[in-house]
């Protein structure tokens, strides 16, 4: 397991998208701009059930996430933990929807988000490359 540098870490609790690569059943990478969190040593992301994130990640949990600002990029590849748990998926949500678009606008999604069924996943900091960091 790689160790975040504090540049790097820095730079990921920065507000940036992510890019989340995941595997189709034919074997093609399959990419979503996504938000995130970094909570210690992993990063945090939800997604709404029945998604092709969320088809991909039940067959095969193996991720790649890169964050990236220009020439300054962080990936962060490893396997991804599902939480499925409905609380936990909706505070998620919640916090990602504020750090994203602010708390007033976070309350106004929360009416979509909170009639969907929402996982977490975590994904532990394991293998790192970045640039510029």
């Amino acid at each position: 397991m790689s160790k975040l540098s504090s540049a790097m870490r820095t730079f990921l609790e920065e507000k940036r998208f992510a890019v989340l690569a995941t595997m189709n059943p034919d074997g093609s990478s399959q990419q979503t701009v996504m938000w995130y969190l970094i909570e210690g040593d992993e990063l945090v992301f939800n997604t709404k059930r029945g998604r092709r994130k969320q088809r991909n990640l039940e067959r095969d949990p193996r991720v790649s996430l890169c964050i990236a600002d220009g020439y300054r990029f962080v990936t962060v590849s490893g396997t991804a933990r599902e939480l499925a748990d409905p609380a936990t998926a909706q505070a998620d949500i919640r916090r990602l929807a504020a750090r994203y678009s602010g708390e007033a606008s976070a309350e106004k999604q929360m009416q979509r988000f909170s009639r969907e069924e929402r996982i977490s996943y975590r994904v532990p900091i394991g293998v790192i490359l970045s640039m510029g960091l």
